[in-house]
């Protein structure tokens, strides 16, 4: 594999390189946490606007514009210089916050979702381009590491967070705190980010980012088909999957003949590109898309409240701090970074085939243990993905190679969440009317499930196991994906300092 060349670190003092670091990190917590934040809201929200056939769209508006507009942001960074493309990233996400909290009515949240969904894109793609502008290949390895933390622990720190703010202050609050978290970020960017000229002029590819935007929206759209049209295979379902392999088909036409393409075909040339994709889309699968998932699940098998639940999440959370710091700091000392990726996909089969052998009464301690194993696994392999492409394509396009990965996590991610959605769903139909005196089993919630009797509680814990099995059968089968593709990488060694 081609290591490019590292230029020298984008600010070379280290204490103000460190202040950057920090600003970059709260920019890229409040992005990330925007997706989370909102789902214990939505009853809230649901409740004063109505509609609730379209509340999922509060969530998707912004899945879907963030996945859009990932690969467009990297390619503006290189094209024109990553300051002022973060900065305005910052700008429309702040604004679109503001939009958030003055909606006043359902149809003008999902607007603003998409607004703020522009934004929180184009911080996350270009944060991870800004830290391989800062640090050199090895020492990337670490600070990357940190930033995969916010990802995971924004996952598990959103759903507590919303839910704690919505009863405190209202449902607006957890939009418009982000205003001022906004205005310092912007502050801290306008005056310790330096301005690195591109060595280029910028040509901007229009058409493929149409096109792009396109097929990744027709992506979500199909994931979410049994929601949006009744079913997957509906009239509605198929005309988008369509018009997205249309989108898809022409978008490589396009990038062929682009002369400064959204994603450079020239990069799909290294193998190993392709398979950094692959791996990030099953890590975004397995590490992001099951965290709703385990807490349903911990929820209704364990008979834990929603806040006793979360606690579990410590145990996730710790795990992936103790596996992306041990991660990071290793790769910044040997260079080495295929085990670690084998290591991750090899931890998240092992975990998610254990919790097939869960079942009601199962001792707490070793849930813990295994949510604890899990998290490991995903620490370990957060940054793996996005140092390989950046230490393998030229400097000029680190934002698009960058982007593109970003783009593969939250998009795996996104697809899984609605398969995972689909197993349950076809699941749990067929335990209605089996339990006296439940109507519907999916209408159960924690609160009126604890009000139950004992044996009632233990026939829904039974059932919610028995829909799960094949949902972790899945998601394990997706993780062996990834081991998989992890093997096939060529190994590599990581240049040093002295050696760029």
């Amino acid at each position: 594999m081609d290591m490019q060349t590292f230029p020298g670190p984008l600010v070379e003092n280290k204490r103000l390189r460190l202040t950057l670091f920090c600003f970059l990190m709260a920019a890229l917590f409040m992005a990330t946490l925007d997706h989370q934040i909102v789902s214990t809201a939505l009853p809230t929200i649901v409740g004063e606007f109505g509609q609730m056939e379209r509340f999922g769209w509060i969530g998707s508006a912004y899945l879907l514009a963030t996945c859009a507009v990932m690969p467009v942001y990297g390619k503006l960074g290189d094209l024109f210089g990553r300051k002022y493309v973060m900065i305005a990233a910052v700008m429309i996400f702040t604004l679109g916050s503001i939009a958030c909290g003055l909606a006043v009515s359902m149809n003008t949240l999902i607007a603003a979702r998409v607004l703020q969904g522009l934004g929180g894109g184009g911080i996350m793609v270009s944060i991870f381009a800004v830290t391989a502008d800062l640090f050199e290949p090895r020492e990337r390895a670490r600070y990357q590491s940190y930033s995969s933390l916010m990802l995971m622990a924004s996952g598990a720190i959103g759903p507590v967070l919303g839910g704690t703010m919505s009863d405190l202050f209202g449902w607006r609050s957890i939009f418009l705190i982000n205003i001022p978290v906004g205005a310092i970020v912007l502050t801290g960017l306008l005056v310790f980010l330096p301005y690195r000229r591109p060595t280029r002029q910028p040509k901007i590819d229009y058409a493929g980012a149409l096109l792009l935007a396109g097929a990744i929206t027709s992506v979500v759209l199909v994931a979410d088909g049994s929601e949006l049209f009744g079913s997957l295979v509906s009239a509605g379902s198929l005309s988008v999957l369509a018009g997205g392999l249309a989108c898809a088909v022409a978008w490589v036409w396009v990038e062929r003949r682009a002369p400064e393409p959204i994603v450079p075909m020239s990069l799909f040339a290294n193998r190993s590109f392709s398979l950094f994709l692959l791996i990030s889309l099953t890590s975004g699968a397995v590490g992001i898309g099951m965290i709703n998932y385990f807490a349903l699940f911990l929820q209704n098998t364990t008979g834990l409240s929603p806040s006793s639940a979360g606690l579990l999440f410590i145990m996730l959370t710790g795990g992936i701090v103790c596996g992306s710091l041990t991660a990071g700091r290793l790769i910044s000392r040997t260079g080495r970074i295929k085990i670690f990726s084998l290591a991750s996909a090899g931890f998240a089969v092992t975990a998610l085939l254990a919790f097939t052998q869960i079942q009601p009464g199962t001792p707490l301690v070793l849930i813990c243990a295994l949510m604890a194993f899990h998290g490991v696994g995903i620490g370990l392999g957060q940054q793996v993905p996005i140092i390989g492409v950046q230490n393998m394509v030229a400097r000029g396009d680190v934002g698009a190679a960058t982007g593109a990965v970003t783009l593969s996590r939250m998009a795996g991610a996104s697809i899984a969440i609605s398969i995972y959605g689909a197993i349950i769903a076809a699941a749990l139909p067929r335990a209605v009317g089996a339990i006296p005196g439940v109507g519907d089993i999916e209408t159960l919630t924690p609160l009126l499930l604890s009000a139950m009797p004992a044996a009632t509680r233990q026939a829904v814990a039974e059932i919610y196991t028995l829909a799960f099995h094949p949902l972790f059968m899945t998601a394990a089968g997706i993780a062996g994906i990834g081991l998989i593709a992890a093997a096939a990488i060529r190994s590599i060694r990581l240049p040093s300092a002295k050696a760029g």
